[in-house]
């Protein structure tokens, strides 16, 4: 595995992460990520006026994956306005590199090596673990039968789309294909959002959470860009896998900003996450 591709997995990570952070902490969670995705797709606007468009080869992986972007924020949006941040994020990032393991072996045809195949078993496993103490209680000492359906619904569309634009990546170029998409998901999502809530509400959360969305629109499109540039070139399984350690990032967040829960069984699945990595890094 390319130490340069991890590099850029762990800056993705903790930008991704931080991304979704301001959106739990928003008071109303879809009208944020709206307003974080017309702000990501106006970026892009620009840029990709002197980068150009992506090859017409591209075109279709572009469309599919911002459908799939949508489904994902609306998904998304959902699980972080009902349940447990700490909760829903680990699990929807920790199963995905597990199934995405298996599309880019059928798809891409990907052969790991032993140690590959253990590095991931072990980010898996630790991911899973941060999440382990709201997974299996809540307050009335139930599962969190809804929230962890939601998690893994989110799962499947994250380790699909990043089937997808890695596909796309590997056979074109990443920047004017990941700007394209930030341009065209604004347009699936928010007649969506407006219509369920208004403008009026838009304009409001403008003028009151200015700083923040325009700091989650930059988060959200420079932390994909980065991911997309290791995907162009480093194996899609471990890549996929290693940016999954946003969900130890976003654990840590909830604890130290948002008083959730952070006992010892997250600290050891921090620990098991990160030396999943050092595996891939030197035996993958």
């Amino acid at each position: 595995m390319p130490i340069f591709a991890i590099i850029l997995l762990f800056l993705s990570a903790s930008l991704h992460a931080l991304w979704n952070f301001l959106l739990k902490k928003s008071n109303e969670k879809y009208i944020a990520m709206g307003w974080q995705v017309i702000i990501s797709g106006i970026m892009s606007v620009v840029v990709i006026a002197f980068t150009g468009l992506p090859p017409r080869s591209l075109w279709l992986f572009a469309l599919t994956s911002t459908i799939l972007e949508a489904i994902y924020f609306v998904l998304l949006s959902v699980a972080y306005t009902s349940h447990d941040f700490s909760l829903v994020y680990p699990i929807a990032r920790g199963a995905a590199p597990a199934l995405l393991v298996l599309w880019s072996a059928i798809f891409l045809r990907e052969k790991l090596t032993l140690g590959g195949y253990i590095g991931l078993a072990m980010i898996t496993l630790g991911i899973i673990s941060i999440g382990a103490t709201t997974l299996l209680q809540n307050h009335e000492g139930k599962p969190h039968w809804k929230g962890i359906l939601v998690a893994l619904s989110v799962s499947l569309i994250i380790s699909i789309y990043t089937l997808v634009d890695g596909t796309a990546v590997k056979s074109g170029p990443a920047l004017p294909y990941g700007l394209s998409m930030f341009v065209m998901v604004p347009f699936v999502v928010t007649p969506y959002l407006t219509r369920t809530y208004g403008w009026s509400h838009y304009l409001d959360s403008w003028k009151q959470h200015r700083p923040y969305l325009l700091l989650g629109g930059v988060l959200g499109i420079v932390a994909y860009l980065l991911a997309l540039f290791a995907y162009s070139f480093a194996p899609l399984s471990y890549s996929g896998a290693i940016r999954e350690v946003s969900a130890v990032i976003g654990a840590f967040f909830g604890w130290r900003f948002l008083n959730e829960q952070m006992g010892g069984l997250r600290v050891v699945g921090a620990v098991i996450v990160f030396a999943g990595v050092l595996v891939i890094a030197v035996f993958g």
